[in-house]
């Protein structure tokens, strides 16, 4: 019986090697990257039906490759454990999010339910997305509406903070705040940083 075909993507070559090997009796992995460029380009010539991600590093990748084939399945892979990160990967396209502390049983769940056509997300993110829909049932699609999340950012960012700080004051990591900057540029149709201090004076989310 032919394998699914799968390719890890993981800045940790140590991590994706174990992974590999933890998977191969299920997918066939025609390649191992470390970076969104070779993820793009190992994706275009290789042809895989799944892809595991880290969310953090493989953002821009997931989002060109979504667009060039569409019917590759996504599951994101990460150590963070932000609900509304986990959301807006959900919305971005992606079949599955799963923490990297989870047992590998779970990722090849994730990945299985991904080639049915079907969602997973690790249960205790599931739970915090709910409660984030709770507080916030329009979502980022909404035209003028951020997460709670996303208007710290926003708000922090348009004060002059680097992303850096900006991560240090909200207790994530960098790679957190540039993906919500990235996800509500996108939404919101901006291409500069001025576009959004200027959303953020306008919308009052900071004084300018």
């Amino acid at each position: 019986m032919k394998l699914p075909r799968a390719i890890l993507a993981d800045d940790h070559t140590l991590v994706a090697e174990a992974l590999c090997g933890l998977i191969a009796l299920r997918f066939d992995v025609v390649a191992i990257v470390a970076d969104g460029h070779a993820l793009i380009s190992s994706a275009t010539a290789l042809k895989p039906d799944v892809i595991v991600v880290d969310v953090a590093n493989g953002l821009d990748a997931f989002r060109q490759l979504k667009q060039k084939m569409p019917s590759v399945k996504f599951v994101f892979l990460t150590m963070n454990e932000d609900p509304e990160l986990a959301v807006e990967a959900m919305k971005s396209g992606a079949s599955g999010y799963v923490l990297k502390k989870s047992a590998a049983s779970e990722l090849i769940q994730a990945m299985e339910f991904a080639l049915r056509g079907k969602s997973y997300i690790t249960p205790q993110i599931a739970r915090g997305m709910q409660e984030s829909f709770i507080r916030n049932p329009q979502g980022a699609g909404h035209a003028r509406s951020l997460t709670p999340r996303q208007r710290e950012v926003v708000q922090l960012l348009a004060e002059g903070k680097s992303m850096k700080e900006v991560a240090s004051v909200l207790k994530v990591t960098p790679r957190t705040v540039a993906f919500h900057k990235y996800r509500v540029m996108q939404d919101l149709g901006f291409k500069t940083n001025a576009d959004l201090i200027q959303f953020a004076v306008k919308n009052r989310i900071v004084v300018g």
